[in-house]
């Protein structure tokens, strides 16, 4: 009666957990028609027309190089976002605002705008969003020698899964910090990668502009390296794609003549110059003051006579007019803040942040509900894997002393009741009296007492500590006589240590076995076990040199049946060479 009795109780323990786990989906789908009952936005106005019309607008402008402009719609449609119902479009005018400051020199207001949007992503299931806010905040924290704070969003925007460009866009802003910290190598490694990396994206001028601005940077990165052959070679390269590409990837050339520029300055100051020239004119275009700056910084450094009191004068005159922008920045900024102020009453702001009150304090509630209905569904799926692997593993050990005893049963019989009856016989039959008599039944008596502690000794506890190595090589080497040779071959290889101990009694048994059977079964006067690490498996190859190995072969095969058993417990595979001529040979491999 105990395997039905066992099943009927798994069957009832089965149907309870079934009615726990359909009570518990039923509440949560209860919970998740109830959040109709719950306070909403719905009620709110929504401008997306609006700040759509402004945002395009705003794209335009910036597109023609009309920064302020551009910034100033950016702003117009920022005012019109409600950031809980607008979140993309004021995620996506922030990083705008944020970059026309970046372009215009002034990184403390752009980190200002990057920032704000920061908290917005995690409202936005696209990663897209954030690779732009990190990448922007990265080269952002660069500009300032803020090193670690770049390479830290950086990374963040490298992590993402984003789009492929985005990651390679954001890796070549890490290979800049790099340079800029003088780790050049570390940059050229990356940089190295990416300019096997043509095709990133279903756009191909975006991959096109990505690949220069690369290896533009690595030609930059083997100059200062020492190796301007190789820094010339990439660096046109990057040019001529550069030249390709429409009128929109203009700003990208300054880079490159800035990067020329260099390269020539010690060896043909003419040639330098002439690049600083196109670096400045395409800057002045583009309307991006910090390129406006190291372009005449370089034009100073060419120059002589009246030009370069001319630059110097221009540079100086930039400057000055940095400072004055920040400055108007800094009060367009204090009355923008003013205007938003007086635009929504007290009355309003008290409804709003009650009725954000009222939908966090409903969020919140259902959120723990939900947490406490997990938490029941993975215990009760605890307890099902429990108590399923408790009744598997305890009918496993069940089937593990049966197998045993009848084993050891079979073993007695075989090996000690013939011999004891024998004895048996011969001492109620003979004259004990008589010496040679008396010898015999002592020699037979001897060699029962030898075979039962054999036997006690094949069933006894094996060690599984720091000695189990030792009881191995003990055990194996117990089978050597002088006419059977055992060579053993990596055994110290392997790391016994750090083996499971339910694996170390497998293995014991295993070998056990397979020495008993050759025993039984074999004329063999030399046995290799070789002992292997492979990946991340252990491999063990016995073989003898027994007669008859082909027969001998079947007859193992199907006297080990144990042996595989007990292999596959462990997740193990065996393997029997029946086409063997000169021996018997089987290997067997397990997971560490």
């Amino acid at each position: 009666m105990k395997k039905p009795l066992y099943f009927l109780h798994r069957r009832v323990f089965l149907q309870r957990l079934i009615l726990l786990l359909s009570i518990a989906i039923a509440g949560i789908t209860l919970l998740q028609s109830d959040e109709f009952n719950t306070p909403s936005d719905s009620g709110q106005k929504n401008n997306s027309a609006e700040i759509l019309k402004f945002s395009d607008l705003a794209d335009s402008l910036y597109d023609a190089y009309k920064l302020d402009s551009s910034y100033y719609y950016y702003n117009k449609a920022k005012l019109l976002c409600n950031p809980k119902i607008n979140t993309i479009d004021y995620v996506y005018t922030l990083y705008s605002m944020s970059q026309i400051k970046y372009d215009q020199g002034d990184y403390i207001t752009s980190e200002a705008h990057a920032t704000e949007a920061l908290p917005y992503l995690k409202y936005i299931k696209n990663p897209r969003h954030a690779s732009i806010l990190y990448n922007q905040l990265g080269i952002n924290y660069s500009n300032t020698y803020n090193y670690s704070d770049a390479i830290l969003y950086l990374k963040k925007a490298i992590h993402l899964k984003s789009s492929t460009w985005r990651r390679y866009m954001a890796l070549n802003n890490l290979a800049t910090v790099y340079m800029d910290q003088h780790r050049y190598k570390e940059a050229e490694q990356i940089l190295f990668i990416l300019s096997t990396q043509k095709r990133t994206s279903n756009y191909e001028d975006i991959d096109k502009d990505n690949y220069a601005r690369a290896i533009d940077n690595l030609g930059l990165c083997y100059f200062r390296l020492g190796d301007p052959d190789k820094a010339l070679k990439y660096v046109n390269e990057a040019l001529k794609i550069r030249l390709s590409l429409s009128s929109e990837y203009e700003y990208s050339l300054v880079g490159i003549y800035r990067h020329l520029c260099l390269f020539y300055m010690k060896t043909n100051p003419k040639l330098a110059k002439e690049y600083a020239l196109k670096s400045h004119k395409v800057a002045t275009k583009i309307k991006i003051l910090t390129d406006r700056i190291s372009s005449l910084s370089l034009l100073i450094k060419t120059s002589e006579g009246s030009d370069l009191k001319k630059y110097s004068l221009s540079y100086i005159e930039l400057i000055d007019s940095i400072t004055h922008a920040r400055c108007k920045t800094k009060n367009q900024f204090t009355n923008i803040k003013y205007i938003s102020r007086i635009d929504k009453t007290e009355n309003l702001l008290l409804k709003a942040q009650k009725a954000e009150n009222e939908l966090e304090l409903a969020r919140q509630k259902r959120r723990n509900i939900y947490l406490y209905m997990i938490i029941v569904l993975i215990l009760s799926l605890i307890a099902f894997v429990y108590f399923y692997l408790k009744s598997k593993g305890t009918k496993q050990k069940d089937d593990a002393v049966f197998e045993s005893e009848i084993r050891i049963s079979q073993k007695l019989k075989d090996e000690l009741t013939n011999d004891v009856y024998h004895s048996l016989t011969f001492a109620e039959t003979v004259d004990l009296e008589k010496r040679e008599n008396k010898e015999r039944l002592l020699n037979n008596l001897h060699a029962i007492y030898t075979k039962t502690r054999n036997i006690s000794k094949e069933n006894g506890s094996v060690p599984t500590n720091e000695s189990y190595s030792t009881s191995l090589k003990e055990m194996i080497s117990g089978f050597k006589t002088a006419d059977l040779n055992i060579i053993l071959n990596g055994f110290d290889a392997i790391s016994w240590n750090e083996l499971e101990k339910s694996k170390k009694i497998i293995l014991y048994r295993i070998l056990q076995e397979l020495f008993v059977n050759m025993k039984k079964h074999s004329q063999a006067t030399l046995v290799s076990l070789t002992f292997k690490n492979f990946e991340k498996k252990i491999v063990i190859i016995y073989s003898d040199n027994g007669v008859g190995a082909y027969n001998r072969s079947i007859i193992l095969k199907n006297g080990l049946q144990n042996v595989e058993n007990r292999i596959k417990t462990i997740n193990g595979n065996i393997i029997f060479d029946s086409n063997s001529k000169t021996g018997f040979k089987l290997s067997f491999n397990f997971p560490k």
